[in-house]
């Protein structure tokens, strides 16, 4: 084989390998729709053209997946004084099928929920682009805590709903 075929091979290869290489790279992170259960913390987020938001120092939110479909979300705030406020989002259910995510029934829409691995993934809601880090030591009774906060802050029943219409608003 004369030097100039074996440079050339050498470089067909070596183009192949780094083609393969980089298409593995970029292939979505293919986990178990079942890794979602648990506790999740915003670890940033960053609306459409305004610089990215940190998270975890004065403000997070936290989203609690349980294995039954349960949802519950609620952003936790450090107060100035040192002490911490849970203000309650929502309750609800959740559903994961084929990295398809939904909450609360609504219909999903493009780009709002991708993997990154097991403990990580992306979101979006509206302009915002969100990424949520899995938390793997937050103890059961914090948890509880946040959920049923969650659960507390649900719209009136029905007589209430009543109530409210009649004696509120005109």
């Amino acid at each position: 084989m004369k030097t100039t075929d074996f440079k050339r091979l050498v470089g067909i290869l070596t183009l192949l390998v780094l083609t393969i290489a980089s298409a593995q790279a970029q292939q979505k992170a293919k986990i178990a729709d079942k890794e979602l259960v648990g506790v999740w913390l915003m670890e940033s987020m960053q609306y459409e053209g305004e610089k990215k938001i940190e998270c975890g120092t004065n403000y997070t939110q936290c989203k609690v997946f349980g294995a039954n479909g349960e949802y519950a979300c609620a952003e936790v705030v450090k107060q100035k004084d040192g002490t911490y406020v849970i203000l309650p989002h929502e309750y609800g259910t959740y559903t994961l099928k084929d990295g398809v995510y939904t909450e609360m029934g609504r219909a999903p829409y493009k780009g709002n929920f991708e993997w990154v691995d097991k403990t990580h993934f992306k979101g979006q809601w509206k302009n915002r682009h969100d990424v949520w880090k899995k938390s793997l030591n937050i103890p059961e009774k914090l948890t509880n805590f946040i959920v049923d906060k969650c659960k507390a802050n649900q719209a009136p029943g029905a007589e209430m709903q009543k109530l409210i219409g009649q004696y509120m608003f005109k």
